[in-house]
């Protein structure tokens, strides 16, 4: 037998109890970064959610798309600026945003789905108010304009696209006065993942994933253990929210969250299916 096929082997084998473990569960993916515009990455990450639904697990893609966003304002000559990290969103953007999410990067991942043999439904989270969202206030009274907080989560509609096809849902969210807010993906992932008790939530970034003062990778993290990462600086700046959002999840329910290097090929199921990994994971402390 060749080294090859013997490494073909081991890799089936040390995947087989993941498969198992985790067959039937809902994990919900926040897809953005490189991986969205590598055309490598892209279709790397397409052929992972495919092989993930196709051996009985239930992944959720919930996706951003920054760039995007971005080239299009700039196309429509279109203003725009960043205050807390956030594009500031007035009432001619938010239309620009919703229609590059909902019916531009949306469905270019549904498509991709599809080409390697999946089976995908695109779903706008304002859709039948999968998404309720409430504007996002900061107590400097600084105005975003259409930049929303998830309020609220129905998980029916969810739920019965899983039970056959991947959903794929732009964080976009109605308020009660049915306005459109554009609310961060991994904010719109994390509390997706709350509401399905979901077994895993994993975020795809452009880093490793979290290092410790040495830039060394930091695993196997517990909820307490993060909390004091944050006090004594080692968890700072840019970090800081996805890092409350992975440790949001893990403390309402989710049973793990993983912050994952993006810019690797098939970085989802290295991390899922592998011993090692590629990035940080979060539990618990139960």
């Amino acid at each position: 037998m060749s080294e090859k096929t013997y490494n073909i082997a081991h890799i089936l084998i040390e995947a087989l109890p993941y498969i198992q473990k985790f067959k039937g569960k809902t994990i919900v993916i926040k897809y953005g970064g490189n991986a969205m515009i590598d055309e490598e990455l892209k279709s790397s990450f397409a052929r992972d959610i495919v092989l993930m639904k196709s051996v009985g697990m239930n992944p959720i893609v919930v996706h951003g798309g920054g760039p995007q966003i971005g080239r299009a304002l700039e196309e429509l000559n279109q203003e725009f600026e960043f205050i807390h990290g956030m594009r500031v969103t007035n009432a001619q953007a938010i239309s620009t945003v919703e229609r590059v999410l909902g019916k531009v990067v949306n469905k270019e991942i549904v498509d991709l789905i599809h080409q390697h043999g999946g089976q995908a439904k695109g779903l706008v989270g304002k859709d039948s108010g999968v998404i309720s969202a409430t504007k996002l206030d900061f107590d400097d009274g600084t105005d975003l304009g259409f930049v929303g907080a998830v309020s609220g989560v129905d998980t029916a509609t969810i739920e019965a696209l899983e039970m056959s096809v991947i959903p794929v849902i732009a964080p976009i969210g109605v308020g009660v006065d049915g306005a459109s807010y554009n609310i961060n993906a991994d904010l719109v992932a994390g509390a997706i993942a709350q509401e399905m008790n979901a077994e895993k939530l994993i975020l795809l970034t452009n880093t490793q994933g979290l290092l410790d003062s040495e830039g060394q990778l930091l695993t196997g993290l517990d909820a307490d253990m993060v909390d004091n990462l944050i006090a004594d600086g080692t968890i700072y700046g840019g970090m800081l929210p996805k890092i409350a959002c992975a440790l949001s999840a893990v403390k309402y329910g989710v049973k793990a969250s993983h912050i994952i290097d993006g810019r690797v090929s098939h970085a989802v199921l290295l991390e899922v299916f592998t011993d090692d990994g590629v990035g940080t994971l979060i539990t618990s402390n139960a």
